[in-house]
């Protein structure tokens, strides 16, 4: 007898668990199974026979890969969660039968969670981790703002607000800073870090309010802070190393004094002040002569047109670099400090502020030798020659423009230009995105002036030239007409009259066939070109195959979101140009009147 398999005992049915069949099988809570599954980055799976997976059940479950709940099972860090269990239970006992000191001595006791070993297993290499940057740094960064809570304890909190300062500093030492965005959701940074672009928000400062809503579950997030907060010390080390400076870095002020987690103004002051000072050196730092060497070799070998543009893209990067060096700024007290100090430093300017106020200024005001004054009020009472005042998003243009912009656009009380967005992909417009005309006139000042010149000099030189052609060849073509004929008269007499009628016509049909006559504008029906663009691609949906019908519809879908959100965004544009527009012909309409009227 064949020994066969019972139903949902291969296959699907064999590859998934339920929540509840995982939690059963590790022998663990809720809590710890998801904490465990964060800290490993174990998440649950969508299978492709729902029914088969859940083994006939129509209700939607949760389901685990069964590889994913067994490779767990030999996890370190879930024996520590069941001595947790165990000494939770020790402590209360302890709590029962009022024995402070051995309730001391069991929380003292009490096992930590070891997380190197899951870091080594998630980032075998150095270049992962760093690929893995953004979310750790966005959500440590936020974390950094808020108080002690009821879910977030006060060192979890100060771990990331050093942490975040730490690397800020890495950053400035290491001249890696690339783009810049102000936005509602917070500041964007993206820098340069071994080959790999990293971006993060750094949320903006305002004094925090406690959320009466539990959509929030801080639990979930205070793990995921866990695990990220050890990683980020990983990569810092790293990094700090990599830049020849000694770690953990010793700041001039203290990021974990009494005062300052008491309140969060002196913290924000202090981590501000820390970050506007210059930190210790292992060694002399090599890192510019290293680039100097790599420009040299590419300058010798810059013979085909990629080692040229490599070459060019290198040194425009070595400016943008030292893009403020030899300046010097003085932020007002209305100006957001924090943004401004990290991006000024990170390409070589000197930077202070009023020492009366904020801890950490280098120098005052009075100082002749600053040359820009960065200012978010329309008026000033006391204005220096020798400086230039300008509002803080010229710095942020900059930035982004890689170069020094001109300050006249950005004077106070001036209406600025649009802060545009840096992080908009070329391939999207290529592909028929929508590109604002500032953005395009930024890249080429004058492409919409040339774009419309080159269609109407077109249109009128091809006409003009047409016509002079056409001209010519209808007299050419006459007076060979007119030979032929006289040359056909003469020898009437030695031909009949058949045979004169059937040279005519056939000379008349050379002649005809010979004349040059003008061409006729073909206008394509765009209805006609839309139906048959459908049909096309109706055939091509037909030829995928079964197995990638799924992605090509997604493709598809994709594309249409995108054709709809270019549609919107053009029609806004041209209702906020339509209302510009009258606003403007009103106030020609005003002036018109008072002239009149004056």
């Amino acid at each position: 007898m064949v020994k066969r398999n019972k139903k949902f005992q291969s296959g699907e049915g064999a590859q998934y668990l339920t929540r509840t069949a995982a939690l059963r099988k590790l022998q663990l809570s809720l809590k710890d199974f998801r904490r465990l599954c964060i800290l490993k980055g174990i998440y649950p799976r969508e299978p492709k026979h729902r029914a088969i997976a859940q083994k006939g059940a129509t209700d939607i479950k949760i389901l685990y890969h069964r590889k994913d709940i067994t490779f767990l099972l030999h996890e370190p860090i879930v024996w520590t969660l069941r001595d947790r269990k165990i000494m939770n239970r020790r402590i209360r006992y302890a709590q029962s039968i009022k024995n402070k000191p051995m309730q001391r001595m069991r929380l003292e006791n009490y096992p930590e969670i070891k997380l190197d070993h899951i870091i080594k297993e998630r980032y075998p290499t150095f270049i992962d981790a760093i690929k893995d940057l953004d979310d750790c740094l966005t959500l440590l960064f936020l974390f950094s703002t808020f108080p002690a809570l009821k879910a977030v304890p006060r060192n979890l909190t100060s771990m990331c607000r050093r942490l975040t300062v730490e690397f800020m500093h890495y950053v400035i030492e290491a001249k890696a800073l690339r783009k810049v965005f102000v936005s509602i959701k917070g500041y964007y940074f993206q820098a340069e870090i071994k080959g790999q672009y990293v971006t993060w928000i750094v949320p903006h400062y305002y004094p925090f309010q406690k959320n009466q809503s539990r959509d929030v579950d801080f639990q979930i997030m205070t793990t995921f802070v866990e695990f990220y907060s050890m990683m980020c010390g990983f990569v810092n080390f790293r990094l700090y190393h990599s830049v020849n400076l000694m770690y953990p870095p010793k700041f001039n002020v203290s990021l974990d004094s009494k005062a300052s987690q008491k309140n969060e103004e002196i913290f924000v002051s202090e981590r501000i002040a820390a970050l506007n000072t210059e930190l210790m050196r292992t060694t002399r730092d090599s890192a510019e002569d290293e680039e100097e060497l790599d420009l040299e070799l590419l300058d010798k070998d810059a013979e085909s047109e990629n080692l040229q543009k490599i070459r060019d893209e290198a040194s425009k990067v070595k400016k943008h670099k030292t893009l403020f060096k030899g300046l010097k700024f003085f932020i007002n007290r209305e100006v957001p400090r924090e943004p401004l100090v990290f991006i000024i430093r990170s390409f070589g300017g000197r930077v202070s502020w009023d020492k009366t106020l904020f801890v950490g200024a280098t120098f005052d005001e009075t100082d002749e030798t600053i040359t820009h004054h960065i200012v978010d009020r329309p008026s000033l009472s006391k204005q220096y020659i020798s400086r230039d005042y300008v509002q803080p998003q010229w710095i942020f243009d900059s930035v982004n423009q890689r170069r020094l912009l001109p300050t006249s656009k950005y004077f106070i009380g001036a209406v600025l230009p649009p802060h545009l967005s840096p992080f908009t992909s070329v391939k999207s417009k290529e592909e028929g995105g929508y590109a604002p005309p500032e953005e395009i006139l930024v890249k080429n000042p004058n492409a919409l002036n040339k774009k419309k010149n080159k269609k109407t000099n077109e249109n009128e030189e091809i006409s003009v030239d047409e016509i002079e052609d056409l001209d010519k060849e209808t007299e050419q073509v006459r007076l060979d007409y007119a030979l032929q004929k006289a040359f056909n008269e003469e020898n009437d007499n030695t031909n009949t009259e058949e045979e004169k009628k059937s040279t005519e016509s056939e000379e008349k049909s050379k002649v005809s066939k010979m004349a040059v006559k003008a061409g006729q504008l073909f206008r394509e029906n765009p209805k006609e070109n839309k139906k048959l663009t459908k049909q096309e691609e109706a055939l091509r949906a037909r030829m995928v195959k079964s197995r990638h019908k799924k992605l090509y519809h997604k493709l598809v879908n994709e594309r249409k979101k995108k054709q709809k959100e270019t549609h919107l965004l053009t029609v806004k544009r041209q209702k906020i140009d339509k209302t510009e527009r009258l606003k403007q012909v009103e106030k020609r309409k005003e002036e018109r009147k008072k002239i009149l009227s004056s």
